[in-house]
């Protein structure tokens, strides 16, 4: 859950790196909350409509921007840049590409996004990040 709500703290910064486990969290979490909506929809709306609800559509809209951040630092802590992120717009092999993409390990030490998160530790990355937005 704390990367869940990490991700929500760094909502719109796409500049240094998450782990895979804070990618993936992510992606559970939003998985489940937007079950939890969409059946909140279905059971609100008659049956012969389509598309997403209204719950579902406003969290959908409220998550855009921090899973598009987490998934471009994400990119970046393999060392590609968050551009790469346009490739999941091939039909397939994009999808694929990204999927291989975030599930592959960190780049150990820094690299031209920052430093390495599982080498400095979770709570002085969240120091870190603290102290940048202080400036």
């Amino acid at each position: 859950m704390n990367y869940y709500l990490m991700a929500f703290k760094r909502y719109a910064d796409f500049s240094g790196r998450s782990r895979r486990k804070e990618y993936w969290y992510f992606v559970l979490f939003n998985l489940l909350v937007y079950i939890v909506l969409f059946a909140a929809d279905m059971a609100i709306i008659s049956s012969g409509s389509a598309g997403l609800g209204i719950f579902s559509g406003i969290y959908a809209l409220a998550t855009l921007i921090p899973s598009l951040a987490v998934a471009v630092r994400r990119l970046h802590d393999i060392g590609r840049s968050g551009w790469s992120i346009l490739f999941g717009l091939i039909p397939v092999i994009g999808a694929v590409l990204l999927l291989i993409w975030y599930t592959t390990d960190s780049d150990a030490g820094s690299n031209a996004y920052g430093l390495n998160p599982k080498a400095i530790g979770e709570d002085q990355l969240i120091a870190k990040i603290g102290e940048a937005r202080a400036y």
